[in-house]
């Protein structure tokens, strides 16, 4: 045996497991304890080695992402005292200098959006849902690395409520769906699957006039932004 090896096994013997949470504000629990994180760029950096767990982030990505152009008189140095204050805050053993960087020392599930990605593709669609906490890397509204991981994971999430409400309509729910069906129309006037469900949820409710006007809707919707008829399960 290794003696990262050995490590690694006796932290998964004696270290509560660490668990990273991106799918809302920033957060960090060892077990059921929440860990007390720093400043934004502390916390930026933590976001950054959660997207990437278990992958070598070089010193000059971590540097650019973090500071971009404001760059400070050494940007090496800041950066090791971030991570020095990073490591106080989860765990000095957790982040691994590894050239030519850093390294987050974690099983990639150790991150809450790993884990929803996964949940997602095994259609396990209640159970990912369960792990959203509202708007991911809140803490980053403008940063570029967070907008670019906030878009896909906002599509991930969309896809994962139109699977779980396909599976209660196929279960046989139908009124209770509709206010919900409502909302997310309004936000996502496009999405055809969506408009879909609204219409069979409608007829459930024994609101057939309803779902006729939600069909026309559709058509129009459809037609007039995308120039396309709504597909045959329409």
């Amino acid at each position: 045996m290794s003696a990262h090896q050995a490590v690694a096994l006796w932290r998964s013997r004696y270290l509560p497991g660490v668990d990273i949470r991106i799918l809302g504000p920033i957060a960090a629990y060892a077990g059921e304890t929440a860990l007390t994180l720093g400043g934004m760029r502390e916390r930026a950096l933590l976001a950054l080695f959660a997207l990437a767990p278990g992958e070598t982030l070089s010193t000059d990505r971590l540097i650019d992402e973090l500071w971009g152009e404001d760059l400070p008189a050494n940007p090496a140095n800041a950066l090791q005292a971030l991570i020095s204050r990073l490591r106080r805050s989860v765990g000095t053993d957790l982040i691994v200098t590894r050239p030519p960087g850093y390294v987050l020392d974690v099983p990639p599930d150790s991150v809450d959006a790993v884990r929803f990605r996964s949940l997602v593709e095994a259609a396990r669609y209640r159970e990912a849902l369960e792990l959203w906490r509202g708007t991911p890397l809140a803490d980053f509204p403008f940063e570029e690395f967070a907008l670019r991981e906030r878009s896909a994971l906002e599509e991930l999430h969309l896809l994962a409520v139109e699977g779980r409400i396909a599976a209660d309509l196929e279960a046989g729910a139908g009124a209770e769906l509709v206010p919900e069906l409502e909302e997310l129309i309004a936000a996502h006037p496009l999405r055809e699957s969506l408009r879909t469900s609204q219409m069979l949820a409608l007829y459930r409710a024994g609101r057939q006039a309803d779902a006729l006007r939600a069909f026309a809707a559709a058509r129009d919707v459809l037609g007039e932004e995308l120039g396309i008829e709504p597909g045959p399960e329409l």
